[in-house]
């Protein structure tokens, strides 16, 4: 299959001496030059995520890229939060475009959807990213933008920390006591879900029903799909859950080792 131009997305290089240092003591995820993408995050002081996305080495540089809505921000944080260190931040949206592959091109998504591919513009990449969201969604992952705004959930909420999106050993980052504690003490309750039957017209942010009672919010649609982050304690028994009044199936992905009905021991 061709690439797909991911539209949504923005590339950022971090490179320099101190580049690897900063970016291990900001983000979730693992940062190293190692070869293999990492899935990372960049939180709040209270633990929610501002910027997600993949970060990859090569050319003696670190490529993350991150939804469009959120890159001026992403941006500022980092130069913010880079001080005086020997480090270098690229916008390339200018210059770069982030594609995806399900062909074995460019570096495995370490999500298990396809590869992340980069490119100088012009490259001639389908410009359309519905089989990406459709491959993304059936495999239950769920992307700022796309599924939730920016300072809404934290990394538990999307799975991150089931899909190796946080380190949990690496010490002290922006956020890090509250993911952590969130760890420990067994307090998540918000998971993602694949919603199939969603009805036309439900926007992403649609509220999903348990009964009466709201239970999370539909992500975005494709083909009748979508990733809702629910409240797993409040769906005992998922049969019963609906978008504007009408039934959906929900599913737990494949890697997730939760369960309907499931409650934390606090928020």
């Amino acid at each position: 299959m061709p690439t797909i131009l991911r539209s949504s997305r923005a590339l950022f290089r971090f490179s320099g001496p101190e580049a690897q240092k900063l970016l291990f003591d900001v983000v979730t995820g693992r940062v190293t030059e190692a070869p293999e993408p990492v899935w990372w995050a960049l939180l709040s002081p209270q633990g929610k995520i501002q910027a997600e996305g993949l970060s990859g080495f090569r050319d003696g540089a670190f490529w993350l890229d991150v939804h469009v809505s959120v890159a001026d921000e992403f941006f500022r944080r980092m130069r913010m939060y880079k001080l005086r260190a020997n480090v270098t931040i690229e916008d390339l949206r200018a210059t770069h475009v982030v594609g995806w592959s399900d062909s074995g091109d460019g570096d495995a998504d370490p999500r298990g959807i396809g590869s992340r591919v980069i490119a100088e513009k012009g490259v001639g990449w389908i410009d359309d990213e519905t089989t990406f969201v459709a491959a993304r969604v059936a495999a239950g992952i769920a992307e700022l933008g796309a599924d939730f705004p920016p300072d809404a959930v934290f990394p538990h909420d999307i799975g991150m920390d089931l899909r190796d999106g946080i380190d949990f050993v690496k010490g002290c980052y922006v956020g890090q006591e509250v993911v952590s504690r969130m760890k420990h003490r067994g307090t998540a309750r918000r998971r993602p879900v694949i919603v199939t039957g969603v009805p036309d017209g439900a926007a992403p942010g649609a509220p999903l029903m348990a009964g009466e009672r709201e239970a999370g919010t539909l992500g975005m649609d494709v083909n009748g799909e979508a990733i809702a982050i629910v409240r797993l304690d409040r769906l005992a028994d998922s049969g019963a859950a609906t978008v504007g009044g009408i039934p959906v199936k929900l599913t737990i992905p494949a890697w997730g080792t939760y369960r309907f009905g499931e409650s934390g021991t606090a928020e």
